[in-house]
């Protein structure tokens, strides 16, 4: 194992812990937090993936244009662009999921699931 493979198992750690809040918990509020640690480490990976060291933006002048040294320093901007997406996506999810899980507190009294599926009502 090298150094460079190092933030790739931390964003594959972050997604198991994730999957595990997400199956094992009974808690509503800890199934929301599984869901945005793993959307965090959705986010982290995609970043991993368009990193490049020593690269620059792709930012370039039209008098600067030489299309191998560009493709070799610059970073890829469509990760970060879908990270960004991603961001504003599960913010909403997020808060979508809060409020559901205020409305399910105040009809049934819980946040747990196993008790919410014994009631009726």
């Amino acid at each position: 194992m090298t150094l460079g493979t190092l933030p790739y198992i931390l964003a594959l750690v972050l997604v198991l812990i994730g999957l595990y809040v997400i199956v094992a918990k009974k808690n509503i509020i800890k199934i929301i937090l599984g869901v945005a640690i793993l959307d965090y480490a959705i986010n982290l990976f995609l970043l991993l993936l368009g990193y490049r060291t020593g690269g620059s933006a792709p930012i370039r002048s039209p008098d600067q244009i030489d299309t191998a040294a560009f493709a070799a320093e610059s970073v890829d901007p469509v990760p970060q662009a879908l990270i960004l997406t991603s961001i504003v996506i599960s913010l909403s999810c997020l808060a979508l999921m809060v409020s559901l899980a205020i409305r399910l507190h105040e009809k049934f009294g819980t946040f747990d699931m196993t008790r919410i599926r014994e009631l009726k009502g």
